[in-house]
């Protein structure tokens, strides 16, 4: 991203000055807004024929929705791509069925149950959710998509889900974009959402994407839950050859804490209100969707890293001279994830060290006698040494940056990758600790 293109990013992304510093979250527990959060929310536009809506189920919090229900008045063309963790949710295994058969009509998340590991009953509770769905937005079953989040082994009861989704019905609208946003948080200390417009033909399209995560952070495929619709018209397998390649440089690319979750999940749809969708992916119109569809996800990553549980800084790695992407890559990941790294960045120390030892460990071809080290722009160690101009003040000006890029040259070839990630702090501890409890 680079510093210039986080400033340009500052309007939707920056520190919350204009804020309250606490936020009604978790029930009726106050909970703490990231100092990363944004300063306010997009106006989400609607969508022709895409109704939204979010209730309170009381499936593990009170107070508060949690519950939440995309509903299409016409069968939409949909994508997905979901973890690769060998322990899925019941709902990743009902969604990963259904979605070859391209349809969708209503999507059906609920917070506070990951419905993960649980067994016979967990396939129960899916399975009654989408007959649920069936019966009160008449559609089939294979058209509801499912997703879940929050505490992993525990059984999920949807015996209630019916009564649950025709209050959702009843009250559904094209203008509950932050309310579902709101009602499939976890950890997470604000709602995620970004919109774009875009042209084709002299028609203005839109792009309206959510996403939710906060811990359980380095997706492998795509995130933690996020539902995108579009009303341009796409066919879902072009909306599928779209999602697979732009899941990569984004949600692909952030890390919170290294742990891959077993619900992850992302699912993009195309309203199609009754037109035929494009199939073209060299064509004008695909263009300029798929660029929409990465400034979209791309936002959406970023609020998902400067929402990272406990996390006061968002970080940005840059690792070039690698002996091809994949390499460079692997480094940047092992630097994002090394708990020395991340704890000297929340401390404020330039320890450029520690960034010798990720490259080092990170089991990928490195010179050492070539390496360079940059954080924020500013030189620390050249050609294998520490840098004969470093200032131990500007590095540590650098280092009090909410927002910090750290570029690593390993000298032997032409490769280069970007990933971003937060700090780790005593918070995050706090967090984890008790979650369950």
């Amino acid at each position: 991203m680079g510093q210039k293109d986080h400033n340009r990013l500052m309007p939707l992304i920056s520190l919350p000055r204009r804020m309250a510093n606490w936020i009604a979250g978790m029930g009726t527990n106050p909970v703490k807004v990231s100092p990363l959060a944004p300063a306010d929310y997009p106006a989400m536009p609607a969508i022709e024929g895409v109704r939204l809506a979010a209730v309170e189920a009381g499936i593990k919090y009170t107070n508060r929705e949690d519950l939440a229900v995309i509903a299409f008045d016409n069968p939409a063309a949909v994508a997905g791509v979901f973890t690769r963790s060998k322990c899925p949710s019941a709902p990743v295994d009902w969604c990963r069925k259904q979605l070859p058969k391209g349809k969708a009509r209503a999507v059906v998340v609920n917070s506070g149950n990951a419905n993960a590991f649980t067994g016979r009953k967990g396939v129960d509770a899916v399975r009654q959710t989408a007959q649920a769905a069936r019966e009160v937005f008449g559609c089939k079953p294979s058209e509801v998509f499912i997703a879940s989040t929050g505490v992993i082994g525990e059984p999920l009861d949807a015996s209630e889900f019916a009564g649950h989704l025709e209050r959702a019905d009843g009250k559904a609208s094209t203008d509950k974009w932050e309310a579902m946003a709101r009602a499939i948080m976890t950890t997470d200390t604000y709602p995620k959402m970004a919109t774009r417009s875009f042209e084709v033909d002299g028609e203005t399209y839109k792009l309206n994407g959510m996403a939710k995560g906060s811990g359980m952070i380095q997706p492998d495929m795509a995130t933690m839950l996020s539902f995108l619709v579009t009303d341009y018209p796409v066919a879902s397998s072009l909306l599928q050859k779209l999602l697979d390649k732009a899941v990569g440089p984004s949600f692909n690319s952030i890390s919170v804490d290294s742990d891959t979750s077993t619900s992850d999940t992302v699912l993009l749809f195309s309203a199609l209100n009754g037109r035929k969708g494009e199939h073209k992916a060299k064509s004008a119109g695909a263009r300029a969707f798929a660029k929409a569809l990465g400034e979209v996800l791309h936002e959406l990553a970023m609020l998902v890293v400067r929402d990272g549980e406990g996390a006061s800084k968002h970080v940005e790695i840059t690792v070039s001279g690698a002996k091809n992407t994949a390499s460079a890559r692997r480094i940047a990941l092992t630097i994002a994830n090394s708990p020395l790294v991340k704890t000297a960045i929340a401390g404020e120390d330039a320890n450029w060290g520690r960034i010798v030892m990720a490259v080092g460990k990170a089991g990928e071809p490195a010179d050492r006698d070539r390496l360079e080290i940059s954080f924020g722009g500013l030189t620390l160690a050249r050609k294998g040494l520490r840098a004969l101009d470093y200032d131990e003040g500007k590095a540590s000006e650098v280092m009090k940056r909410d927002f910090i890029d750290i570029a690593v040259d390993v000298g032997v070839g032409r490769g280069k990758a970007t990933v971003w990630t937060c700090d780790l702090t005593a918070e995050y501890v706090a967090i984890n600790a008790d979650y369950r409890s």
